[in-house]
């Protein structure tokens, strides 16, 4: 039966900075690409090949991947980049720093842009410096100018379908370095995981989540390969 790694990318330079990075490409820190590497030293260590990676098009997943399989011995490993798997877009607050931006709008309000399901923050004035419209990378596609943790697994979902779905029920092992957000639409999907507590889901950065499924891509069991930092994820079985 196939198996399925997701791995939530390392620190990047903005988180660092507390700021609201969504599609902002950002790098790695120091801190970020070590995290990457133990991913990958984890993921060798419990014998996982994967016969594809999918990432986003954004720099701190890609290279998170990318140190982790060459950190597994799987530098050979093809990889498959599409924005779908971008990070939740986060609006009118790209950019700006998440403390700043609570004692502005009040930490209730943050909160509900943040935590909700369904509210999405302000949206991206076009023109603006994190405009993405005009990024050859989205290129010929109706991007979004701000999302919620709903509308991101809208768009998750059609790819999981069609590009990732496919390799698994194929037989295939698949690993997926990406971001909180787009792995936490998937985690929802898989395991049926209820609006109210999808919310309150935090996959870390760099503990591959490792998930066994069955012939009709169902969920068995699941682990994190680093035990000693996992979290609680609702519906997850043991």
């Amino acid at each position: 039966m196939p198996r399925l790694i997701l791995l939530r990318h390392g620190q990047s330079q903005w988180n660092l900075e507390n700021r609201f990075t969504g599609w902002v490409d950002v790098d790695l820190t120091a801190e970020g690409e070590a995290q990457a590497r133990h991913g990958g030293t984890l993921i060798a260590r419990a014998g996982f090949r994967p016969a594809v990676m999918f990432t986003s098009v954004l720099t701190r997943a890609k290279r998170t991947g990318a140190l982790a399989l060459q950190a597994a011995g799987l530098a050979d490993v093809p990889v498959i980049a599409d924005w779908r798997l971008n990070e939740r877009h986060y609006g009118g607050l790209t950019g700006l720093d998440k403390a700043e931006t609570a004692r502005l709008h009040g930490e209730d309000q943050v909160r509900i842009w943040r935590r909700s399901y369904d509210i999405p923050p302000p949206a991206l004035e076009a023109g603006s410096e994190w405009d993405f419209s005009t990024d050859p990378r989205y290129a010929g596609q109706a991007i979004p100018d701000t999302e919620s943790l709903k509308t991101t697994l809208d768009r998750v979902l059609p790819y999981w379908n069609s590009a990732i779905a496919p390799r698994l029920a194929a037989g295939e092992d698949v690993l997926i370095a990406a971001h909180g957000n787009s792995l936490r639409a998937i985690v929802k999907h898989l395991f049926a995981v209820p609006d109210d507590q999808i919310v309150g889901v935090e996959i870390p950065t760099g503990n591959p989540l490792e998930i066994d499924l069955d012939s009709t891509l169902k969920p068995t069991a699941a682990r994190y390969l680093d035990a000693d930092r996992a979290t609680a994820l609702p519906g997850l079985p043991a």
